[in-house]
């Protein structure tokens, strides 16, 4: 069984160094940019700050820098306004963004139709059933008109 404080070694090229820190930074991001500082996941910022760390010796230097005063490492503006990532970023946002608004309001109906004491009677078979017929109903609506009709 691995052993928490067990090191291993790991050999990347330069381009796979990269690559982790365009991961790291990007699944840091999802954990903890919505999260207030004393709320981070220090386990992935401590992560993250070890991983950085060697971004100037794998000659990456012009897309991480060290903060002398606060002590950490950040991604430079270069790194930030990265095209790619920033494709990435906007294509997860969108992505995330229609699955929750179809979600959502799938779930409100399936609550207005059939009342939350029938819908806790329910399989969960059944209950997704019934709701994945709003979920077709908003995905068809979405797709085609975007949100140009819907109202609050």
């Amino acid at each position: 069984e691995w052993e928490e404080r067990k090191k291993m070694k790991v050999e990347l090229t330069k381009k796979q160094y990269e690559k982790l820190i365009r991961l790291i930074y990007l699944g840091n991001r999802v954990i903890n940019s919505f999260r207030l500082p004393d709320e981070q996941i220090e386990e992935y910022e401590e992560l993250e700050q070890y991983l950085l760390s060697f971004a100037k010796e794998a000659g990456l230097g012009k897309y991480i820098v060290f903060d002398e005063e606060s002590k950490e490492f950040f991604p430079t503006r270069e790194f930030e306004e990265d095209p790619e990532l920033n494709q990435y970023l906007e294509e997860y946002d969108a992505q995330i963004f229609w699955d929750e608004l179809i979600h959502r309001l799938a779930w409100r109906d399936l609550v207005r139709v059939y009342g939350t004491a029938e819908i806790q009677k329910m399989t969960p078979r059944e209950r997704f059933e019934k709701k994945l017929k709003f979920v077709e109903k908003y995905s068809k609506e979405f797709e085609k008109h975007g949100i140009e009709y819907l109202r609050l």
